[in-house]
C-alpha cells in the first residue's frame, strides 16, 4: 500500500477573501506562481471558467522530465474553498485542498496537498527530494503570491 505524505502551508494577504479567491479563480495566475524551471503552461485554451468538475490541462518539466497532467475541480465553493486532484500526471495521489478565511481585511490561504508518490516502495525512496521540491515550490508560490498581489494593491 503505497504511504500518503501530506505538506500544508499558508500565507496571509492584506486582502479581502473575494480580491483574493478572485486571483486564484483565474487560471491564468496558476502560471505566474509556479517557478520558471518547471516550465509550467496551461493547455487548456483560455480564457475559462473554473466550476466543479471542470478539467484542466497542463505542461510541466519535473525533475528535468516533461509531463502532462491533467486535474479536475472536485470542490468549487467560492469564496472559501476549492480543490483540485491529479486525474492523470506524475504522482500516484494528488489532493490539493485550498482554503480562505478572512480575518480583520485580511485573507490567509492555506494549502494542503494529500499526496503519494508512485512506484510504491521503489518511488519512497525518493520521497526526501520531492518533498523538498514541493516545499520550495510552495515557498516559491508564496513569494510569487505576494508580488502578483502587490500590483493589485
Amino acid at each position: 500500500m503505497a504511504k500518503t505524505h501530506r505538506l500544508k502551508t499558508s500565507v496571509t494577504l492584506p486582502l479581502g477573501i473575494g480580491q483574493t479567491f478572485a486571483f486564484f479563480a483565474d487560471a491564468s495566475n496558476l502560471e505566474k506562481i509556479t517557478p520558471p524551471e518547471l516550465r509550467f503552461r496551461i493547455l487548456t485554451p483560455q480564457p475559462f471558467e473554473i466550476t466543479e468538475g471542470k478539467e484542466i490541462d497542463y505542461r510541466l518539466r519535473l525533475f528535468g522530465f516533461p509531463l502532462k497532467w491533467r486535474s479536475r475541480i472536485t470542490n468549487w465553493s467560492p469564496p472559501h474553498r476549492f480543490v483540485d486532484e491529479q486525474i492523470q500526471g506524475p504522482y500516484r495521489l494528488w489532493v490539493h485542498i485550498h482554503r480562505f478565511h478572512e480575518q480583520n481585511g485580511n485573507t490567509t490561504i492555506m494549502d494542503e496537498v494529500w499526496y503519494q508518490i508512485p512506484l510504491g516502495p521503489l518511488g519512497e525512496l525518493a520521497y526526501p527530494l520531492v518533498a523538498v521540491q514541493l516545499q520550495r515550490i510552495f515557498r516559491f508560490r508564496k513569494q510569487a503570491i505576494w508580488e502578483a498581489i502587490e500590483k493589485q494593491l
